[in-house]
């Protein structure tokens, strides 16, 4: 069969979408959705052969069955397939917003033993769901799948890609276990995406993704020493070039529109490229990603769309943007600040930022990376910056609150935005965040000042499937408690005042889950939802929910 990957369906709006494919070899490939179609020749990676299609002209508010062509083969849907049609689903405006979202999924084997260790697949059994193959099949299908980061372990390999790490090269040698290059990547993504039920819901479901550590390596970017003892080694440039274009390639090319692509260099080489032959776009890739990484403003990975006047998503770029000097840190550089600051606007009902790594932690473990921060940028002088560091690798010390700078810009932004400084107010301020492998409800409110029209919100779902080790829960739990405060009293000056204060208001949950967000005549509707396996069904666990909150 001609066709490795995919379909994805990827960035769609009320009259066109866009179908991602992987190809076994050069060819044209076409998407054929009720009368309209569209098709693309493949551009080249590495070896690996990929075209994204737009299919345009589609009727608002349609739901049309569509076919995969590679040469004028039908490669899709596969014949005997249990499962409906693939479908693009068009917007249409005024109709309700649904997403789902949710981050950090590894991928393994779905049978009892795996079970037992990783749980269950949420992404997978909500696929079965929505196919009708475990229950009704007629809960709404959202509008957009919204995938925050960890989509592959590039540290963290599965069995099954450990078997492909030691037929091409020693894993004795650094390294190791780990991925090296594009290659890797490409099988790394083809292990993730090709489980049929999973391959079945990214065909059928719009999706938005972004990176977060995992993606990359854990800790990516938590500091300046961090990078400098990555770039002494022989194989990280391998790594972060080969995992940066294989995430170009992979998502951030579909999280765009068409004028998005069109702004965007490579794409721009893809869309000119005339001829008979395929272009091969490796050599500028790896420069391009190369400099992104070695220069932030070169290249943006943030993005933001609008859904009419109900809604606006913004997703940020929490891990390669980031100021990582001795005597600065921000999560976000100047020029990405700028970029969000236009972003973070009122005039819609409802503002979603999406963002891998939590704005708003839980109380206490907010005040904990404050202060790790702190000692690490000298509070207690150079031994105690030295320990910071190392407290600040060790227990994973990057979130938002461990960049404190960025942290109160931010925050300040989004008080002016609640608070009818940045147009009229939005009826709530979602932030929609991953990461942390425990998921919960915050609110929050302006410390000190006008009081805010908005509900400023932050609402975690993580992980799809990699649950928090049962010995951390509790101290989990016991740092969700209390309220945070703009500044904690021992930190002093070293920390700026916070624009909020905030409290959890629902969870923390450790079940690996997948969240839903509906927009309603009087507000959100959020829940967060599993998968259970019933009489020893492996092969098909059942959709429950696990909490549900209207706001």
């Amino acid at each position: 069969m001609s066709l490795l990957l995919g379909p994805l369906l990827r960035h769609g709006d009320t009259d066109s979408a866009t179908v991602w494919v992987e190809t076994v070899s050069a060819g044209v490939v076409a998407v054929r959705a009720g009368d309209r179609s569209g098709s693309a020749r493949t551009f080249a990676v590495h070896g690996h052969h990929y075209a994204l299609v737009e299919v345009g002209g589609l009727e608002p508010g349609s739901t049309t069955p569509y076919t995969v062509e590679v040469d004028g083969e039908q490669v899709w849907p596969e014949a005997g397939s249990p499962y409906p049609p693939s479908t693009i689903r068009t917007l249409e405006p005024g109709r309700p917003l649904r997403l789902a979202f949710g981050s950090c999924r590894v991928s393994v084997p779905h049978d009892e033993a795996t079970h037992a260790q990783f749980g269950v697949d949420a992404l997978r059994t909500y696929a079965l769901h929505l196919a009708g193959l475990t229950g009704t099949g007629d809960e709404t299908v959202p509008d957009l799948l919204l995938l925050l980061g960890d989509q592959v372990y590039a540290d963290e390999t599965s069995e099954a890609m450990r078997d492909f790490i030691a037929a091409r090269r020693d894993p004795a040698q650094p390294p190791g276990w780990e991925l090296q290059d594009y290659e890797e990547y490409a099988e790394i993504y083809r292990l993730a995406w090709s489980d049929p039920a999973n391959r079945w819901l990214l065909s059928t479901l719009p999706s938005a993704m972004i990176f977060d550590d995992h993606d990359i390596r854990d800790d990516w970017n938590t500091s300046a020493s961090w990078r400098r003892d990555m770039w002494a080694t022989d194989w990280w440039r391998d790594r972060i070039v080969g995992g940066l274009a294989a995430y170009w390639v992979h998502q951030h090319l579909g999280n765009l529109d068409a004028r998005g692509r069109a702004e965007d260099r490579l794409w721009q080489r893809v869309a000119a490229h005339e001829g008979p032959d395929e272009l091969d776009l490796s050599d500028e890739i790896d420069a391009v990603v190369e400099r992104a990484d070695k220069e932030p403003t070169s290249f943006r990975w943030s993005f933001a769309r609008d859904f009419d006047t109900q809604a606006r998503l913004v997703v940020v770029d929490s891990r390669a943007a980031r100021v990582l000097e001795d005597e600065r840190r921000s999560m976000i550089d100047d020029d990405e600040m700028a970029w969000l600051d236009d972003q973070l606007r009122g005039d819609v009902d409802h503002l979603l930022v999406g963002t891998s790594l939590p704005f708003l932690l839980s109380p206490g473990l907010h005040h904990v990376e404050a202060a790790v921060e702190a000692v690490a940028g000298g509070l207690l002088g150079r031994p105690g910056a030295v320990v910071g560091e190392w407290v600040r690798r060790v227990l994973d010390i990057e979130h938002w609150a461990a960049y404190q700078e960025g942290f109160a810009q931010v925050g300040g932004i989004v008080r002016d935005v609640a608070t009818g400084r940045r147009g009229r107010a939005p009826s709530t301020i979602t932030f929609l965040s991953g990461d942390v492998h425990h998921s919960y409800l915050i609110e929050a409110q302006p410390a000190g000042g006008p009081s805010a029209a908005s509900r400023i919100l932050q609402a975690v779902c993580s992980p799809i499937r990699n649950p928090l080790p049962h010995v951390v829960r509790a101290g989990v739990r016991l740092a969700s408690r209390g309220r945070a405060r703009p500044v904690g009293r021992l930190l002093g000056r070293r920390v700026p005042p916070s624009p909020l204060h905030w409290r959890m208001t629902h969870g923390p949950w450790f079940d690996n889950l997948l969240a839903t967000l509906e927009v309603r005549p009087e507000g959100l509707r959020l829940t967060w939802s599993t998968g259970v396996v019933v009489d020893g069904d492996h092969d098909r666990p059942l959709w429950r929910r696990v909490a549900a909150v209207d706001v």
